[in-house]
Formats: C-alpha cells, structure tokens, sequence
C-alpha cells in the first residue's frame, strides 16, 4: 500500500476540521482500525465519525455499527478500493453514511451514499447524491465545503 500525499492528507484534514466544528460532541478518528463482528470485515477509512459517548479506548477496533459516517479521499494509486470495494462493504457493515472524494484530474467529484438496505443484489446503499468539487455537500447532518478541496496534480 502506498502511503498517502500530501493533498490526499491536507484534503482529509480539511474536512476533518469541519465536521468537528459543527459537531464537538463526535468523535472523528482517522487511519484507524474499523471491525464488524457480524461480518468479519476490518477497513480502516481515512476518517470516521461516531458519537462520544461509543468511543471506546480500549477496542482493538472500533464498531462498524456505532460509526455515524466514513468518508474516504480516493488514492491516486489504488482507487477501487474506495470507489469499489468498500462502496461494497461498508453498508455491509451498517455504515449508514459514505462519503467518497474523489480528487484525481479527471473526477474532483464528491459522492455521498446513504440508505444501506437489503435488496434483491443484497445490502447495498440504495441513495448516492454526486456533487462536484465546489459544491456544499449535505452529507446526513453535515454540510461539506468543497471549495478549498484540491485535486491531485496534472502530471500524476
């Protein structure tokens, strides 16, 4: 796995910093280990909300089932895993909100999935609402400002 740029980092930081100032009362982690016992799975998304109160200290991982959204910045090198096989098992996991920037040249596109149900093609997110760079994204309780978000450079 390649390690995350420079505009990979400040684009998570940056929406970090928003999602905190409109609501203290989360806990936003970052890189950190994500479990789901029903399912097996572990991810670890480049961010992560979920409420104070189901912070647990001491976990190996945190519940998949107490996270309130992930949001993930799509790496310029390994772009399915975020585009494709999360978007796969998140809402597996009972990750009711998925927020996917997408920063390469060719996208500099926000996409937030919702609504995970049982279908007839399994649990899938049944809602995705594309936004462009620049837009306010409403993601669940959150407005996004994608205004100061950067793409990853022309000759990447």
């Amino acid at each position: 796995m390649t390690s995350p740029t420079a505009p990979h980092g400040l684009n998570v930081m940056r929406l970090r910093r928003q999602i905190e100032a409109q609501t203290p009362e989360v806990t936003v982690l970052d890189n950190t280990n994500m479990g789901d016992r029903h399912t097996g799975l572990i991810k670890v998304p480049d961010l992560m909300v979920i409420a104070a109160e189901d912070t647990d200290e001491t976990a190996k991982a945190v519940n998949s089932r107490d996270v309130l959204m992930v949001l993930e910045v799509v790496s310029r090198t390994n772009s399915l895993t975020d585009i494709r096989d999360k978007l796969h098992d998140y809402p597996k996991m009972g990750v009711p909100l998925y927020v996917v920037v997408d920063p390469r040249k060719d996208k500099k596109t926000v996409t937030a999935h919702s609504d995970p149900s049982e279908g007839p093609d399994g649990v899938r997110y049944r809602k995705k609402v594309p936004y462009s760079f620049g837009d306010t994204v409403t993601a669940g309780r959150w407005t996004l400002d994608t205004s100061s978000l950067k793409s990853y450079p022309e000759d990447w």
